[in-house]
């Protein structure tokens, strides 16, 4: 199994939204070492990044890292102002009163539909149960299913198709029904 730079920010990111305070993955010749509360993050054998803070998802490679197909400070900083601009977006953007806000119960990636291609899951005005899949969230390729929580109708989808999503962020909002 290789691990990818998307997937090595993933397990970032993943500790960063975690009470972990060190990680220590070997997959084959890959070694990931991972400190919080600002200890750097080492991988040994085809990178090597610094965590400047541990406690923001906003990472950026250190100067100067090795990486295997080159141009990874930009990918970073391009990732790094991609989770800000979703972060500043999820802030900025009104609060509906009175709807049963579903939430990100992890970080991953947002996806309204099942596979590329297929309906989504819910539309606007669509009616759901409690055990209707209104989404899922990818994870290092696991696939979680995220529930509706509660009856009614969908008044508002918050976040697009392929959208990195941080813990706690609204994904959808439902208006109960009776």
């Amino acid at each position: 199994m290789d691990l990818s730079y998307d997937d090595v920010q993933e397990i970032l990111k993943i500790i960063d939204s975690s009470s972990v305070e060190e990680l220590h993955l070997e997959i084959g010749d890959f070694k990931l070492v991972v400190r919080k509360k600002g200890a750097t993050t080492s991988v040994e054998g085809s990178l090597t990044a610094a965590a400047e803070d541990a406690g923001a998802a906003e990472r950026s490679a250190q100067p100067g890292a090795v990486w295997p197909e080159g141009g990874a400070d930009s990918a970073a900083v391009a990732g790094a102002r991609a989770v800000a601009g979703a972060r500043a977006e999820a802030r900025s953007r009104p609060v509906r009163q009175g709807g049963h806000e579903v939430k990100a119960p992890m970080v991953g990636t947002f996806y309204r539909a099942p596979a590329p291609g297929a309906p989504p899951f819910v539309e606007l005005g669509s009616l759901v149960t409690e055990d209707d899949t209104v989404g899922i969230i990818e994870i290092m390729k696991l696939m979680n299913s995220i529930k509706a929580g509660c009856r009614g109708r969908v008044v508002e989808i918050c976040v697009e198709n392929g959208t990195m999503v941080e813990f706690g962020q609204t994904l959808t909002v439902i208006e109960p029904l009776g």
